[in-house]
Protein backbone atom coordinates (compact mmCIF):
# COMPACT_ATOMS: atom_id res chain seq x y z
CA UNK A 1 0.00 0.00 0.00
CA UNK A 2 1.34 3.27 -1.03
CA UNK A 3 1.93 5.66 2.02
CA UNK A 4 -0.46 8.43 2.61
CA UNK A 5 -0.36 11.46 1.03
CA UNK A 6 0.05 14.85 3.36
CA UNK A 7 -1.46 18.14 1.03
CA UNK A 8 -3.09 21.22 1.84
CA UNK A 9 -4.64 21.59 4.64
CA UNK A 10 -7.95 23.62 5.05
CA UNK A 11 -11.59 23.97 3.52
CA UNK A 12 -12.16 23.48 0.11
CA UNK A 13 -13.60 26.50 -1.08
CA UNK A 14 -15.03 25.12 -4.57
CA UNK A 15 -16.59 21.95 -5.75
CA UNK A 16 -14.46 19.29 -7.09
CA UNK A 17 -16.05 17.55 -9.96
CA UNK A 18 -14.59 13.93 -11.78
CA UNK A 19 -15.60 13.07 -14.66
CA UNK A 20 -15.61 9.41 -15.58
CA UNK A 21 -16.43 8.27 -18.79
CA UNK A 22 -15.36 5.30 -21.60
CA UNK A 23 -14.57 4.30 -24.51
CA UNK A 24 -14.22 1.29 -27.20
CA UNK A 25 -17.54 -0.48 -25.97
CA UNK A 26 -20.20 -0.16 -23.03
CA UNK A 27 -20.21 -1.97 -19.68
CA UNK A 28 -16.49 -1.50 -20.03
CA UNK A 29 -16.71 -0.71 -15.61
CA UNK A 30 -17.55 2.87 -15.59
CA UNK A 31 -19.57 2.56 -12.92
CA UNK A 32 -17.73 0.42 -10.16
CA UNK A 33 -14.29 3.11 -11.50
CA UNK A 34 -16.92 5.61 -10.19
CA UNK A 35 -17.71 4.03 -6.71
CA UNK A 36 -14.18 3.00 -6.54
CA UNK A 37 -12.75 7.00 -6.90
CA UNK A 38 -15.64 7.82 -4.32
CA UNK A 39 -14.90 5.37 -2.10
CA UNK A 40 -10.86 5.86 -1.37
CA UNK A 41 -11.44 9.72 -1.63
CA UNK A 42 -13.80 9.39 1.76
CA UNK A 43 -11.21 6.81 3.33
CA UNK A 44 -8.68 9.48 3.47
CA UNK A 45 -11.18 11.52 5.63
CA UNK A 46 -12.95 13.66 3.04
CA UNK A 47 -15.83 12.57 4.03
CA UNK A 48 -18.90 13.86 2.10
CA UNK A 49 -19.03 12.77 -1.38
CA UNK A 50 -21.34 12.94 -4.28
CA UNK A 51 -22.25 11.15 -7.50
CA UNK A 52 -24.29 11.69 -10.53
CA UNK A 53 -24.82 9.47 -13.68
CA UNK A 54 -25.93 10.44 -17.21
CA UNK A 55 -28.04 7.45 -18.69
CA UNK A 56 -29.66 6.08 -21.22
CA UNK A 57 -29.94 2.66 -19.88
CA UNK A 58 -32.79 0.52 -18.19
CA UNK A 59 -33.68 1.45 -15.35
CA UNK A 60 -33.44 -1.17 -12.66
CA UNK A 61 -32.66 0.05 -9.17
CA UNK A 62 -35.77 2.27 -6.77
CA UNK A 63 -33.68 5.01 -4.62
CA UNK A 64 -35.37 6.91 -1.83
CA UNK A 65 -37.61 8.65 -3.24
CA UNK A 66 -39.28 6.16 -5.28
CA UNK A 67 -36.77 6.85 -8.22
CA UNK A 68 -36.55 4.21 -11.09
CA UNK A 69 -32.74 4.66 -11.97
CA UNK A 70 -29.86 3.37 -13.28
CA UNK A 71 -28.28 0.16 -11.28
CA UNK A 72 -24.85 2.00 -11.02
CA UNK A 73 -27.10 4.70 -8.46
CA UNK A 74 -27.01 1.54 -6.57
CA UNK A 75 -23.16 0.80 -6.46
CA UNK A 76 -22.84 4.44 -5.92
CA UNK A 77 -24.67 4.17 -2.39
CA UNK A 78 -23.37 0.81 -1.35
CA UNK A 79 -19.49 2.02 -2.00
CA UNK A 80 -19.74 5.30 0.01
CA UNK A 81 -22.95 4.86 2.30
CA UNK A 82 -24.75 7.79 0.82
CA UNK A 83 -28.20 8.35 0.10
CA UNK A 84 -29.11 9.91 -3.42
CA UNK A 85 -32.04 10.94 -5.27
CA UNK A 86 -33.45 10.39 -8.75
CA UNK A 87 -32.33 13.54 -9.59
CA UNK A 88 -28.37 12.18 -9.12
CA UNK A 89 -29.83 9.98 -12.75
CA UNK A 90 -28.90 12.56 -15.52
CA UNK A 91 -31.14 11.36 -18.15
CA UNK A 92 -31.59 13.15 -22.13
CA UNK A 93 -35.78 13.45 -21.35
CA UNK A 94 -35.00 15.39 -18.32
CA UNK A 95 -32.76 17.75 -19.73
CA UNK A 96 -34.88 18.62 -22.86
CA UNK A 97 -38.25 18.48 -20.75
CA UNK A 98 -36.32 21.22 -18.11
CA UNK A 99 -35.46 22.78 -21.50
CA UNK A 100 -38.60 22.83 -23.02
CA UNK A 101 -40.58 24.02 -19.27
CA UNK A 102 -38.14 27.12 -19.32
CA UNK A 103 -39.24 28.22 -23.02
CA UNK A 104 -42.85 28.05 -22.77
CA UNK A 105 -42.41 30.48 -19.73
CA UNK A 106 -40.50 32.27 -21.72
CA UNK A 107 -37.21 32.32 -20.56
CA UNK A 108 -35.67 31.99 -23.20
CA UNK A 109 -36.94 35.64 -24.86
CA UNK A 110 -38.18 34.14 -27.47
CA UNK A 111 -34.90 32.94 -28.94
CA UNK A 112 -34.63 29.59 -30.99
CA UNK A 113 -34.00 26.67 -28.72
CA UNK A 114 -30.67 24.95 -29.86
CA UNK A 115 -28.48 21.90 -28.61
CA UNK A 116 -25.59 24.53 -28.08
CA UNK A 117 -25.95 26.51 -25.98
CA UNK A 118 -29.37 25.84 -24.63
CA UNK A 119 -29.25 22.01 -24.35
CA UNK A 120 -25.33 22.32 -22.86
CA UNK A 121 -26.22 25.17 -20.39
CA UNK A 122 -28.82 23.17 -19.30
CA UNK A 123 -26.76 19.74 -18.55
CA UNK A 124 -24.22 22.55 -16.58
CA UNK A 125 -26.69 23.99 -14.18
CA UNK A 126 -28.13 20.38 -13.21
CA UNK A 127 -25.13 18.73 -12.53
CA UNK A 128 -23.30 22.45 -10.74
CA UNK A 129 -27.30 22.12 -8.79
CA UNK A 130 -27.40 18.78 -7.93
CA UNK A 131 -23.51 18.19 -6.89
CA UNK A 132 -24.24 20.47 -3.62
CA UNK A 133 -27.38 18.47 -2.90
CA UNK A 134 -26.69 16.80 0.42
CA UNK A 135 -26.39 12.63 0.55
CA UNK A 136 -25.01 12.27 4.23
CA UNK A 137 -26.97 12.19 6.89
CA UNK A 138 -25.42 14.96 8.38
CA UNK A 139 -27.06 17.51 5.89
CA UNK A 140 -23.82 18.48 5.13
CA UNK A 141 -22.68 19.99 1.31
CA UNK A 142 -20.54 17.21 -0.56
CA UNK A 143 -17.08 19.11 -1.74
CA UNK A 144 -16.39 16.47 -4.39
CA UNK A 145 -18.99 15.37 -6.84
CA UNK A 146 -18.11 12.12 -8.88
CA UNK A 147 -19.86 12.06 -12.60
CA UNK A 148 -20.32 9.53 -14.62
CA UNK A 149 -20.93 9.64 -18.82
CA UNK A 150 -22.53 6.58 -19.60
CA UNK A 151 -22.53 4.91 -23.02
CA UNK A 152 -19.07 4.91 -24.74
CA UNK A 153 -16.92 8.25 -26.92
CA UNK A 154 -18.58 8.45 -29.75
CA UNK A 155 -21.95 7.34 -29.28
CA UNK A 156 -24.81 10.45 -30.50
CA UNK A 157 -26.55 10.22 -27.20
CA UNK A 158 -23.68 11.43 -26.19
CA UNK A 159 -22.72 14.35 -27.99
CA UNK A 160 -24.55 16.85 -26.06
CA UNK A 161 -22.98 15.90 -22.42
CA UNK A 162 -19.28 15.41 -24.16
CA UNK A 163 -19.83 19.24 -25.73
CA UNK A 164 -21.58 20.15 -22.38
CA UNK A 165 -17.97 18.90 -20.43
CA UNK A 166 -15.98 20.30 -22.61
CA UNK A 167 -17.51 24.04 -21.66
CA UNK A 168 -17.34 22.87 -18.12
CA UNK A 169 -13.98 22.34 -17.22
CA UNK A 170 -13.39 25.69 -18.14
CA UNK A 171 -16.11 27.54 -16.39
CA UNK A 172 -15.20 25.88 -13.23
CA UNK A 173 -11.31 26.14 -13.85
CA UNK A 174 -9.18 23.44 -14.24
CA UNK A 175 -7.91 23.04 -10.59
CA UNK A 176 -11.69 21.73 -10.19
CA UNK A 177 -12.09 19.42 -12.81
CA UNK A 178 -10.65 16.22 -13.35
CA UNK A 179 -11.24 14.14 -16.08
CA UNK A 180 -11.14 9.75 -15.84
CA UNK A 181 -10.78 7.79 -19.14
CA UNK A 182 -11.69 4.25 -19.10
CA UNK A 183 -10.54 1.88 -22.32
CA UNK A 184 -9.77 -1.59 -23.30
CA UNK A 185 -6.38 -1.94 -23.53
CA UNK A 186 -6.60 -3.34 -27.40
CA UNK A 187 -6.65 0.52 -28.40
CA UNK A 188 -6.21 3.08 -25.64
CA UNK A 189 -4.48 5.46 -27.90
CA UNK A 190 -7.34 5.32 -30.54
CA UNK A 191 -9.65 6.38 -27.88
CA UNK A 192 -7.61 8.80 -26.39
CA UNK A 193 -7.16 10.76 -29.75
CA UNK A 194 -11.09 10.47 -30.29
CA UNK A 195 -11.46 11.98 -26.75
CA UNK A 196 -9.03 14.93 -27.04
CA UNK A 197 -10.50 15.87 -30.49
CA UNK A 198 -13.74 16.31 -28.84
CA UNK A 199 -12.31 18.90 -26.96
CA UNK A 200 -11.56 16.98 -23.38
CA UNK A 201 -8.26 15.22 -22.32
CA UNK A 202 -8.04 12.59 -20.21
CA UNK A 203 -5.96 13.19 -16.57
CA UNK A 204 -6.42 9.52 -16.18
CA UNK A 205 -6.49 6.85 -18.35
CA UNK A 206 -7.51 3.40 -16.50
CA UNK A 207 -6.75 0.72 -18.55
CA UNK A 208 -9.37 -2.28 -18.36
CA UNK A 209 -7.68 -5.48 -19.05
CA UNK A 210 -7.93 -9.59 -18.00
CA UNK A 211 -3.95 -9.20 -16.39
CA UNK A 212 -2.21 -6.44 -14.98
CA UNK A 213 0.06 -4.30 -17.15
CA UNK A 214 3.71 -4.33 -17.62
CA UNK A 215 5.54 -1.16 -17.01
CA UNK A 216 6.53 -1.25 -20.64
CA UNK A 217 3.11 -1.35 -21.65
CA UNK A 218 2.20 1.77 -19.68
CA UNK A 219 4.70 3.52 -21.31
CA UNK A 220 3.53 3.35 -24.31
CA UNK A 221 0.26 4.31 -23.58
CA UNK A 222 1.75 7.33 -21.74
CA UNK A 223 3.55 8.03 -25.04
CA UNK A 224 0.78 7.50 -27.33
CA UNK A 225 -1.71 9.18 -25.31
CA UNK A 226 0.10 12.23 -23.81
CA UNK A 227 0.02 11.47 -20.31
CA UNK A 228 2.73 10.48 -17.61
CA UNK A 229 3.09 6.83 -16.53
CA UNK A 230 1.88 7.54 -13.36
CA UNK A 231 -1.63 8.51 -14.87
CA UNK A 232 -1.93 5.02 -16.55
CA UNK A 233 -3.85 3.09 -14.30
CA UNK A 234 -4.59 -0.61 -14.49
CA UNK A 235 -7.79 -2.02 -13.54
CA UNK A 236 -7.38 -5.64 -14.20
CA UNK A 237 -9.89 -8.16 -13.71
CA UNK A 238 -10.15 -9.28 -9.75
CA UNK A 239 -11.67 -11.45 -7.73
CA UNK A 240 -14.30 -9.33 -6.45
CA UNK A 241 -15.23 -5.69 -7.13
CA UNK A 242 -14.46 -4.95 -3.46
CA UNK A 243 -11.62 -4.92 -4.18
CA UNK A 244 -11.12 -2.23 -7.40
CA UNK A 245 -10.64 0.57 -4.83
CA UNK A 246 -7.64 -1.10 -3.43
CA UNK A 247 -6.22 -1.43 -6.65
CA UNK A 248 -6.44 2.13 -7.32
CA UNK A 249 -5.15 3.10 -4.14
CA UNK A 250 -1.90 1.03 -4.50
CA UNK A 251 -1.37 2.49 -7.83
CA UNK A 252 -1.04 6.27 -6.55
CA UNK A 253 -4.69 7.50 -7.59
CA UNK A 254 -5.38 9.19 -4.08
CA UNK A 255 -1.99 11.17 -4.43
CA UNK A 256 -2.78 12.06 -8.23
CA UNK A 257 -6.08 13.56 -7.05
CA UNK A 258 -4.39 15.13 -4.10
CA UNK A 259 -1.71 17.21 -6.27
CA UNK A 260 -4.42 17.60 -9.46
CA UNK A 261 -7.27 18.99 -7.74
CA UNK A 262 -5.39 20.49 -4.32
CA UNK A 263 -7.52 18.23 -1.78
CA UNK A 264 -6.59 18.19 1.28
CA UNK A 265 -6.00 14.95 2.73
CA UNK A 266 -5.29 14.31 6.33
CA UNK A 267 -2.37 11.94 7.43
CA UNK A 268 -3.76 9.97 9.96
CA UNK A 269 -4.87 6.42 9.58
CA UNK A 270 -7.47 5.90 7.02
CA UNK A 271 -9.99 3.23 9.48
CA UNK A 272 -12.51 2.96 6.00
CA UNK A 273 -9.96 1.97 3.88
CA UNK A 274 -9.06 -0.69 6.69
CA UNK A 275 -11.97 -2.10 6.94
CA UNK A 276 -12.70 -2.36 3.21
CA UNK A 277 -9.33 -4.00 2.62
CA UNK A 278 -10.68 -6.24 5.60
CA UNK A 279 -14.00 -7.34 4.20
CA UNK A 280 -12.31 -7.73 0.46
CA UNK A 281 -9.88 -9.90 1.60
CA UNK A 282 -12.82 -12.12 3.54
CA UNK A 283 -14.23 -12.19 0.15
CA UNK A 284 -11.33 -14.19 -1.72
CA UNK A 285 -11.29 -17.28 -3.52
CA UNK A 286 -9.25 -18.76 -0.38
CA UNK A 287 -12.74 -18.87 1.22
CA UNK A 288 -13.97 -22.90 1.52
CA UNK A 289 -17.31 -22.73 3.05
CA UNK A 290 -19.98 -21.82 1.58
CA UNK A 291 -24.15 -20.24 2.13
CA UNK A 292 -26.28 -21.32 0.28
CA UNK A 293 -29.22 -18.93 0.30
CA UNK A 294 -32.61 -20.05 -1.50
CA UNK A 295 -34.36 -17.00 -2.80
CA UNK A 296 -38.22 -17.74 -3.66
CA UNK A 297 -40.22 -15.49 -6.09
CA UNK A 298 -40.40 -14.50 -9.55
CA UNK A 299 -38.99 -11.01 -8.99
CA UNK A 300 -35.51 -11.40 -7.36
CA UNK A 301 -33.77 -7.83 -6.88
CA UNK A 302 -30.61 -6.78 -7.58
CA UNK A 303 -30.27 -5.33 -3.88
CA UNK A 304 -31.80 -8.31 -2.36
CA UNK A 305 -28.62 -10.23 -4.00
CA UNK A 306 -26.14 -7.68 -3.12
CA UNK A 307 -27.24 -7.55 0.55
CA UNK A 308 -26.68 -11.33 0.88
CA UNK A 309 -23.64 -10.75 -0.27
CA UNK A 310 -22.52 -8.36 2.06
CA UNK A 311 -23.64 -10.48 4.99
CA UNK A 312 -21.56 -13.48 3.66
CA UNK A 313 -18.84 -11.37 3.61
CA UNK A 314 -19.08 -10.57 7.19
CA UNK A 315 -19.34 -13.61 7.98
CA UNK A 316 -16.45 -15.10 5.56
CA UNK A 317 -18.38 -17.29 3.57
CA UNK A 318 -18.71 -17.76 -0.08
CA UNK A 319 -22.48 -17.27 -1.12
CA UNK A 320 -24.37 -19.59 -3.20
CA UNK A 321 -27.56 -18.11 -4.55
CA UNK A 322 -30.56 -20.60 -5.76
CA UNK A 323 -33.99 -19.15 -7.45
CA UNK A 324 -36.94 -20.36 -7.45
CA UNK A 325 -40.84 -19.52 -8.02
CA UNK A 326 -41.82 -22.22 -5.74
CA UNK A 327 -41.07 -23.06 -2.18
CA UNK A 328 -41.90 -26.99 -3.30
CA UNK A 329 -39.30 -26.62 -6.06
CA UNK A 330 -36.50 -25.59 -3.10
CA UNK A 331 -37.94 -28.02 -0.78
CA UNK A 332 -37.68 -31.29 -3.48
CA UNK A 333 -34.67 -29.93 -4.67
CA UNK A 334 -32.28 -30.19 -1.99
CA UNK A 335 -31.23 -28.38 1.35
CA UNK A 336 -30.67 -24.55 1.74
CA UNK A 337 -29.15 -22.89 4.80
CA UNK A 338 -31.35 -19.97 4.97
CA UNK A 339 -34.88 -19.29 2.87
CA UNK A 340 -35.53 -15.38 1.67
CA UNK A 341 -39.11 -14.97 0.76
CA UNK A 342 -40.83 -12.33 -0.57
CA UNK A 343 -44.17 -11.49 -1.14
CA UNK A 344 -45.40 -10.12 -4.50
CA UNK A 345 -49.29 -9.06 -3.26
CA UNK A 346 -50.87 -6.23 -1.57
CA UNK A 347 -50.77 -8.14 1.30
CA UNK A 348 -47.30 -7.91 2.04
CA UNK A 349 -44.82 -10.36 3.82
CA UNK A 350 -46.92 -10.33 7.52
CA UNK A 351 -50.48 -10.30 6.06
CA UNK A 352 -48.93 -13.21 4.22
CA UNK A 353 -47.01 -14.97 7.30
CA UNK A 354 -50.42 -14.71 8.98
CA UNK A 355 -52.69 -16.56 6.31
CA UNK A 356 -50.02 -18.50 4.54
CA UNK A 357 -48.86 -22.02 5.73
CA UNK A 358 -45.62 -23.22 4.64
CA UNK A 359 -45.54 -27.35 4.57
CA UNK A 360 -43.76 -28.83 6.90
CA UNK A 361 -42.77 -31.91 5.06
CA UNK A 362 -39.28 -32.88 4.36
CA UNK A 363 -37.97 -29.32 6.15
CA UNK A 364 -35.63 -29.60 8.76
CA UNK A 365 -34.80 -25.86 9.33
CA UNK A 366 -35.93 -23.28 7.25
CA UNK A 367 -35.69 -19.21 8.26
CA UNK A 368 -37.13 -16.44 6.63
CA UNK A 369 -36.55 -12.86 6.06
CA UNK A 370 -39.02 -11.03 4.39
CA UNK A 371 -39.94 -8.00 2.71
CA UNK A 372 -43.22 -7.12 0.49
CA UNK A 373 -43.71 -5.89 -2.68
CA UNK A 374 -45.47 -2.06 -2.24
CA UNK A 375 -45.53 1.61 -2.91
CA UNK A 376 -44.76 3.65 0.29
CA UNK A 377 -47.18 1.42 2.34
CA UNK A 378 -49.64 1.92 -0.33
CA UNK A 379 -51.43 -1.17 0.04
CA UNK A 380 -55.11 -2.42 0.56
CA UNK A 381 -54.91 -5.52 2.73
CA UNK A 382 -52.46 -5.71 6.12
CA UNK A 383 -52.43 -7.08 9.58
CA UNK A 384 -56.29 -6.34 11.64
CA UNK A 385 -54.33 -4.63 14.84
CA UNK A 386 -57.54 -6.08 16.46
CA UNK A 387 -56.58 -9.53 15.79
CA UNK A 388 -52.91 -8.92 16.95
CA UNK A 389 -53.70 -10.65 20.44
CA UNK A 390 -55.06 -14.00 18.59
CA UNK A 391 -51.68 -13.99 16.45
CA UNK A 392 -49.56 -13.76 19.29
CA UNK A 393 -51.51 -16.43 21.48
CA UNK A 394 -50.24 -18.74 18.71
CA UNK A 395 -46.89 -17.64 18.87
CA UNK A 396 -46.66 -14.62 16.07
CA UNK A 397 -44.88 -11.71 18.09
CA UNK A 398 -45.56 -8.24 16.51
CA UNK A 399 -42.07 -6.45 17.07
CA UNK A 400 -42.67 -3.45 15.30
CA UNK A 401 -45.41 -1.30 14.52
CA UNK A 402 -45.98 2.12 12.70
CA UNK A 403 -45.86 5.34 14.52
CA UNK A 404 -49.70 5.26 14.96
CA UNK A 405 -50.20 1.66 15.89
CA UNK A 406 -52.23 0.62 13.47
CA UNK A 407 -49.91 -1.21 10.61
CA UNK A 408 -47.72 -4.20 12.14
CA UNK A 409 -43.92 -4.12 10.55
CA UNK A 410 -42.17 -6.54 12.10
CA UNK A 411 -43.03 -9.80 13.37
CA UNK A 412 -40.94 -12.79 14.83
CA UNK A 413 -41.83 -16.37 15.58
CA UNK A 414 -41.59 -18.02 18.49
CA UNK A 415 -39.14 -21.01 19.31
CA UNK A 416 -37.49 -20.78 16.08
CA UNK A 417 -33.87 -20.06 15.49
CA UNK A 418 -34.54 -17.38 13.08
CA UNK A 419 -38.00 -16.49 11.40
CA UNK A 420 -38.41 -12.08 10.70
CA UNK A 421 -40.98 -10.61 8.46
CA UNK A 422 -40.57 -6.86 7.64
CA UNK A 423 -42.52 -4.60 5.96
CA UNK A 424 -39.81 -2.44 4.91
CA UNK A 425 -36.92 -3.33 2.80
CA UNK A 426 -33.72 -3.57 4.82
CA UNK A 427 -32.01 -4.34 1.25
CA UNK A 428 -32.04 -1.24 0.09
CA UNK A 429 -29.44 0.17 2.86
CA UNK A 430 -26.63 -2.86 3.18
CA UNK A 431 -23.20 -1.70 2.39
CA UNK A 432 -20.56 -3.66 2.25
CA UNK A 433 -18.61 -3.22 5.32
CA UNK A 434 -22.52 -2.30 7.36
CA UNK A 435 -24.36 -5.19 6.23
CA UNK A 436 -28.13 -5.34 6.48
CA UNK A 437 -28.82 -6.58 10.06
CA UNK A 438 -32.03 -8.78 9.52
CA UNK A 439 -29.98 -10.17 6.45
CA UNK A 440 -26.93 -10.46 8.55
CA UNK A 441 -29.19 -12.11 11.11
CA UNK A 442 -30.85 -14.83 7.81
CA UNK A 443 -26.52 -15.63 7.17
CA UNK A 444 -25.48 -16.49 10.76
CA UNK A 445 -29.06 -17.71 11.96
CA UNK A 446 -28.91 -20.26 9.03
CA UNK A 447 -25.08 -21.21 10.18
CA UNK A 448 -26.17 -21.20 13.92
CA UNK A 449 -22.84 -19.11 13.94
CA UNK A 450 -22.59 -17.53 17.44
CA UNK A 451 -22.79 -13.60 16.89
CA UNK A 452 -20.12 -12.77 18.83
CA UNK A 453 -18.03 -14.79 16.25
CA UNK A 454 -19.33 -12.73 13.32
CA UNK A 455 -16.78 -9.42 12.19
CA UNK A 456 -19.53 -6.99 12.13
CA UNK A 457 -20.93 -5.57 14.69
CA UNK A 458 -24.69 -6.34 14.88
CA UNK A 459 -25.17 -3.08 16.53
CA UNK A 460 -27.52 -0.80 15.22
CA UNK A 461 -25.16 1.75 14.44
CA UNK A 462 -23.51 -0.42 11.98
CA UNK A 463 -26.00 -2.36 10.68
CA UNK A 464 -27.05 -0.60 7.75
CA UNK A 465 -30.66 -1.26 7.60
CA UNK A 466 -33.41 1.22 6.98
CA UNK A 467 -36.19 2.09 9.12
CA UNK A 468 -38.81 0.96 8.14
CA UNK A 469 -41.12 3.81 6.28
CA UNK A 470 -37.54 4.35 4.17
CA UNK A 471 -37.47 2.71 1.37
CA UNK A 472 -40.28 1.45 -1.44
CA UNK A 473 -40.18 -0.84 -3.79
CA UNK A 474 -41.47 -0.59 -7.80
Amino acid sequence: MNPVFSCVQGVIGSMKYILVMGGVISGIGKGIIASSVGTILKSCTFQHISAIKKDTQMFVFVLDDGGEVDLDLGNYESFLDIRLTKDNNLTTGKIYQSVINKERRGDYLGKTVQVVPHITDAIQDWVMHQARVPVDDDGVEPQVCVIELGGTVGDIESMPFIEAFRQFQFKVKRENFCNIHVSLVPQPSATGEELRGLGLSPDLIMCRCSTPLDNSVKEKISMFCHVEPEQVICVHDVSSIYRVPLLLEDQGVVGYFCRRLNLPIETRPRKMLAKWKEMSDSGSDRLLEQCSIALVGKYTKFSVIKALEHSALAISHKLEVKVSETLNTLVCGGRSDAIWLPSHHPGGCCTLLVVEEIPPDNVKRYIYVMSYYYKYHAHRHSVNPELKQHFEEKGFRFVGQDVEGERMEVIELDDHLYFVGVQYHPEFTSRPIKPSQPYLGLLLGGFQVIFRKARFSVDSDQSGSSSPDSRASN
